[in-house]
């Protein structure tokens, strides 16, 4: 479904950490975000005329393998004016951990590709000024600690600040939908830890992203792409491996997301 402030189909509008279905993806009938914007022009109709910004990390690729990046470019009706990499980069070049990377201008396309795990973790006012809309399309790994999660609030604090839209490309939690762990004490938040939830807490990142906007009162146009529906079987593993891509080498299969 495509809805302001909303995550997928039967979601209701509260906190996601406590009311969102424990369903399941279905394999069959699931796109990713990014697929669904690809494919459909007019899910792209509203970004004409309008400067777009892409934050992607190395698993964001669309069902072909695509990067996000280079899929978005090639449709030809998306302009494209900047990109932002989170912790390891926009394209994996910093695969180590807590290793910074720099600014760059993209060879291909000529865009600035901004990091926000470098000498910033949240995006400056000069990087926000570079776009109306912002796609963010992140795989996360249904855990606290990793620090696409933070990435994420902070670009929607800031485009908050600055009247700026957010397009959340969403993605299938890879660990599925149960919640375990303790809950982060407030005011304990840091970049490994950016909100109130357990350790383990079952969302994708659409959700996290209404969740974030929900209960920070985020005043942001905020817009979740997904493809999946919701089953009451359980969590369907992904045959052809689209579930479990490579994003840094703790996570390299399923299973060791699992146990992360």
């Amino acid at each position: 479904m495509v809805g302001c402030l909303t995550g997928r189909s039967g979601i209701p509008r509260v906190s996601p950490i406590s009311t969102i279905p424990m369903g399941s993806y279905s394999e069959s009938d699931m796109k990713f975000g990014i697929d669904r914007l690809i494919e459909d022009p007019a899910l792209r109709k509203p970004l004409r005329g309008r400067r777009v910004a892409l934050l992607a990390h190395p698993a964001s690729v669309t069902r072909n393998l695509v990067h996000s990046l280079d899929a978005l470019a090639a449709t030809g009706d998306i302009n494209i004016t900047a990109a932002f990499g989170p912790q390891h980069g926009l394209r994996g070049d910093k695969q180590d951990n807590m290793v910074e990377s720099p600014d760059f201008t993209d060879p291909v396309l000529g865009i600035p590709v901004f990091s926000l795990y470098g000498q910033v973790r949240r995006p400056t006012p000069a990087m926000m000024d570079t776009f109306d809309v912002l796609l963010v399309d992140l795989q996360d790994v249904g855990c606290r600690i990793y620090t696409f999660v933070t990435t994420l609030r902070y670009v929607l604090e800031e485009a908050a600040a600055r009247h700026k839209a957010v397009w959340v490309l969403d993605r299938p939690n890879p660990v599925g939908r149960p919640i375990e762990g303790m809950k982060l004490k407030a005011g304990g938040e840091s970049f490994v830890g950016a909100g109130e939830m357990p350790m383990r807490h079952g969302l994708t990142m659409g959700e996290l992203a209404h969740w974030f906007v929900s209960t920070l009162r985020l005043d942001v146009k905020y817009i979740g792409f997904f493809g999946n529906t919701l089953d009451n079987g359980k969590m369907v593993t992904s045959s052809n491996g689209l579930l479990s891509l490579l994003k840094n080498r703790e996570s390299v299969v399923f299973t060791a997301k699992v146990t992360f």
